[in-house]
């Protein structure tokens, strides 16, 4: 996924071992036992129930590179992989050594999370599930939100979380530690926040999902990009506060520029730091910032989200 930068805060960009949101936060380097880019193909822990392969695929929508995660509970054979990444023979296959794939689990429709599930269901037989029917392979049914998938032993609970995708889940493990876990693909980052996909994605359901996660309380995050972080709660009044932010920001550009202000106009004033290859995701951004006001969202006025 992706992130910017202006001022209060950058929204969401990835870079390679660098992840600066000009939606976000501090795009410090990871340290020991978080994701970094020399991982390589080494599965690695991230959790009591969960390990992960960092995915060989950095750039400026990818941040470090796609977390796959192996979910695994103790004494089991078998093991589900979310998220199997790029199209990455020695990364696939080193997936498909970490023991009996039962099951391939994807988060959402974008190439950086799916690529890479039809060799791996190859290489395995596992299925493939996702929200999105055209993204289920080998039998795979569609996810569906609230449903309780059992396998390697493990309970995963499917949470439709539109937003940064209309498809985007995450799976929300109870019984991973004392709080549980959460992978949250990209609707929650290790670094930065998200940007919407906007039309597909929306702010309006991205802040009702924000909402549901919440109410799960403290679990770990177990991001499809950057860092594990500790905790769920903390990391969702982050995102809120940033989203409001930003609101504010936009709001205030309309006033300088008046109220018939197009996208690209409002983008120059409040993404002015951002480089050309994030300029797509920055207005992707206001167009999305500028519907939700134009709709009532958040109590402001907006003008048209034109170019």
């Amino acid at each position: 996924m992706l992130s910017l930068v202006a001022n209060p805060r950058p929204l969401l960009f990835y870079s390679a071992g660098v992840h600066r949101d000009g939606l976000g936060r501090d795009g410090s380097k990871c340290k020991d036992g978080s994701v970094t880019s020399v991982s390589g193909p080494v599965l690695r822990r991230s959790s009591g129930l969960t390990r992960f392969i960092l995915a060989p695929n950095p750039g400026p929508m990818s941040l470090d590179g796609t977390n796959s995660y192996v979910l695994r509970a103790p004494e089991q054979a078998s093991v589900v992989v979310v998220d199997p990444g790029p199209e990455d023979e020695t990364h696939l296959r080193a997936l498909a050594g970490t023991g009996a794939v039962e099951l391939i689990l994807v988060t959402h429709r974008h190439a950086d999370h799916t690529a890479g599930s039809g060799r791996l269901h190859q290489l395995t037989g596992a299925p493939v599930r996702a929200m999105d029917p055209n993204h289920c392979q080998g039998g795979g049914e569609p996810l569906g939100h609230g449903e309780m998938v059992r396998a390697a032993g493990v309970d995963i609970t499917v949470l439709a979380t539109p937003g940064h995708t209309s498809d985007s889940v995450c799976f929300y493990l109870p019984a991973d530690g004392q709080a549980g876990s959460v992978l949250t693909g990209d609707t929650i980052l290790g670094r930065g926040t998200t940007v919407l996909d906007y039309p597909d994605g929306t702010l309006g359901d991205y802040l009702a999902s924000l909402d549901q996660l919440a109410a799960l309380g403290a679990p770990t995050v177990l991001p499809a990009h950057g860092p594990v972080l500790p905790s769920l709660a903390a990391v969702v009044r982050d995102y809120r506060t940033h989203r409001e932010e930003r609101l504010a920001q936009i709001r205030a550009a309309l006033r300088r520029l008046g109220p018939d202000a197009s996208v690209g106009e409002v983008a120059d004033a409040v993404y002015a730091d951002v480089g050309p290859s994030v300029r797509r995701a920055a207005e992707l951004s206001v167009a999305a910032q500028l519907t939700y006001l134009r709709g009532g969202g958040g109590g402001g006025q907006a003008a048209p989200a034109g170019r």
